[in-house]
């Protein structure tokens, strides 16, 4: 047994049979979907966070904007150490409730997207991190059907 939409819209304007067989949900593609954005979305904010600590992946000071390190107290990689508690809270928030740590995920790339951009040497890792935002704003809306704790 599959559950069944009627149309776009709230979660609460969805019928939900209590009776279903959990194995149902697992193979329906949709919830497939939705459980493969909410790992991806908590396991590379997290370790992105992380890694803003250590420097492994990348030197991340190099990617913030002259703008913004101008006018923030510090130095970039101390703001580097912020984004990546803010990164580890975010990855946390859609692990537990993905209904809204999604849209908060979307709006932290759109940041991202808006520091690459005005840095004018980033547009490839821009546009990837739109197709990102993308999937994170698709988890958002999947969130709403398959997060059932929001629905209540």
């Amino acid at each position: 047994m599959s559950t069944t939409l009627r149309r776009p819209g709230r979660a609460d304007q969805y019928d939900y049979d209590e009776g279903f067989q959990p194995t149902a949900v697992r193979s329906d593609p949709r919830y497939q979907a939705f459980v493969m954005l909410r790992v991806g979305y908590t396991v590379l904010p997290l370790v992105m966070g992380i890694d803003k600590f250590f420097n492994v992946l990348t030197s991340w000071p190099k990617y913030l904007a002259d703008w913004i390190d101008n006018i923030i107290p510090g130095t970039a990689q101390q703001f580097m150490y912020a984004v990546g508690v803010v990164e580890i809270i975010a990855a946390v928030i859609v692990a537990i409730r993905p209904r809204y740590g999604a849209y908060i995920v979307a709006a932290w790339l759109a940041g991202i997207i808006i520091n690459l951009v005005s840095y004018g040497e980033w547009y490839d890792v821009a546009v990837r991190d739109f197709g990102l935002m993308l999937g994170a704003l698709t988890l958002g809306r999947l969130a709403s059907v398959y997060d059932r704790r929001g629905a209540a």
